[in-house]
C-alpha cells in the first residue's frame, strides 16, 4: 500500500536586500513557525504566534491574498502597531497556515525587522 505524500508548498522569502530564499514548508505549520525552523531573517516571533507582537509581520503577495484566513482583532491591533509601513498587504505570519493553496507564495521581510 501506498502512502499519500503531503504537498510541500514552496514559499519565498524576500529581505530588504532583495536577496530571497525558497523553501518548502509542511502543510499545518504557521508560516512564522517554518520560517523559523529554516532561519528565515527578521522572523522573530517574540510572542510565540499569539498575535501579541508584530515582529513576524510580512508583506503577502497580493495574488494570494484570498486564500488567506480573514484579519482577526488582535491581529488587526498588532499590524497597527507594527515597527514598519502597514500596507494593504500586510499580515502576520503566525496567523498564516501553510496551505497548498500558498505553493509559490512570495513574502517580502520589511526592513524594519532585519538587522
Amino acid at each position: 500500500m501506498l502512502e499519500e505524500r503531503t504537498a510541500m508548498p514552496k514559499v519565498t522569502y524576500v529581505q530588504a536586500d532583495g536577496s530571497a530564499e525558497t523553501y518548502d514548508f509542511a502543510v499545518g505549520k504557521s508560516l512564522m513557525l517554518a520560517a523559523q525552523s529554516h532561519g528565515v531573517d527578521g522572523i522573530l516571533g517574540e510572542c510565540g504566534g499569539q498575535a501579541m507582537c508584530a515582529t513576524c509581520h510580512v508583506y503577502v503577495d497580493e495574488k494570494f491574498l484570498d486564500f488567506l484566513p480573514e484579519v482577526s482583532e488582535d491581529e488587526d491591533e498588532m499590524l497597527a502597531e507594527a515597527a514598519a509601513e502597514r500596507r494593504s498587504n500586510s499580515r502576520l505570519s503566525c496567523q498564516i497556515p501553510v496551505r497548498e493553496e500558498l505553493d509559490g507564495v512570495t513574502l517580502v521581510v520589511p526592513k524594519e525587522q532585519t538587522w
